[in-house]
């Protein structure tokens, strides 16, 4: 690298500095980040509403250029519920879950871990793909269960090997950790679910984790925890999906409106079933939550979801509703 470059100022080394200190941003939060730093490198007043997407854009080319040898990347994804673009800083190369690991304890790992269990196993089945979890449900996950053993792809395991967990209090403690540090969400319900940085960094991790091969079927074909939106091929956490289970179609809500704009009927694209719109992704499929999409409170709805979505899990779906 050169030092000279005059592509690369004292402006784009703040730029750098600004982004890693906050992880994420949009354009709306960068915009007056931008001005100030042109404002000090120039030695004149540059306004908020002068900086442009174009501006943004800029500095993320010329910082990608010079993060990139240590495995570092700016990337950018929409928001599934508000459509903002929003702009990470992620590792582009090493496992995440390792990278976490190196700021958090062996038993905060494990108890993630479990919780990304919940939220993409427990909690995502044929009938509810709610992938997400309170904060009951995951403080429940506080202590490792006595068999809590799953092994990988190289036969080393990825759980209860961290010792005696959590207390109830550690578990919220790290719960809203992973909220700062831009790793979760948390909805106004009290649902937790996958932060757009997060979704950008975790992908690939994702797919291969949750996305198995199903080893009882003769064409090996992978069970597909994780599915993407068929209008702009971004996993889907929260949407909409076709009323017929066993179709993979699925939408973002902010996507189906220009999705059946372009299509000659409002049918699913992949098995032509009628699109509903009331059959949901997210925390809106949750089964202690009524078709207006409002949840039912008390503790005891809470469990009951809970006990459902085990039953689920286990095997005790019911039948598969095609119609």
């Amino acid at each position: 690298m050169q030092e000279n470059d005059e592509s690369w100022s004292d402006s784009n080394r703040a730029f750098v500095q600004a982004f890693m200190a906050r992880s994420t941003l949009t354009l709306e939060e960068a915009r007056p980040l931008i001005a100030a730093i042109h404002t000090a490198h120039e030695g004149k007043e540059t306004l908020t509403e002068d900086i442009t997407e174009a501006d943004l854009n800029a500095h993320i080319a010329a910082a990608n250029t010079r993060i990139s040898p240590f495995d570092l990347e700016i990337r950018s994804t929409f928001h599934q519920t508000t459509r903002k673009r929003v702009y990470a800083l992620v590792n582009s190369t090493s496992d995440p879950i390792i990278q976490l690991a190196t700021i958090h304890t062996p038993d905060e790992i494990s108890f993630l871990k479990r919780v990304l269990d919940a939220m993409f196993e427990t909690f995502n089945t044929s009938r509810h793909e709610v992938m997400a979890i309170t904060s009951m449900q995951a403080v429940r996950l506080a202590k490792p269960p006595d068999n809590d053993r799953r092994e990988t792809q190289d036969g080393s395991t990825t759980q209860g090997v961290a010792g005696q967990g959590l207390k109830m209090v550690e578990a919220e403690k790290m719960l809203k950790t992973l909220v700062d540090e831009g790793w979760f969400e948390k909805s106004k319900k009290g649902y937790y679910s996958l932060s757009p940085r997060a979704l950008m960094e975790l992908r690939g991790w994702l797919i291969e984790t949750y996305n198995e091969i199903d080893e009882g079927d003769d064409d090996d074909e992978r069970v597909a925890r994780i599915k993407q939106c068929i209008a702009c091929k971004e996993i889907v956490t929260t949407g909409q999906r076709c009323p017929k289970r066993s179709c993979l179609c699925r939408l973002h809500d902010i996507c189906t409106q220009a999705f059946f704009t372009s299509q000659r009927s409002r049918k699913c694209p992949i098995c032509q079933t009628d699109w509903t719109g009331n059959d949901y992704v997210g925390e809106r499929a949750a089964p202690n939550t009524n078709k207006s999409g409002s949840r039912r409170s008390g503790t005891g709805s809470n469990a009951n979801s809970s006990r459902i979505m085990a039953d689920e899990t286990n095997g005790v779906d019911g039948e598969e509703n095609d119609g």
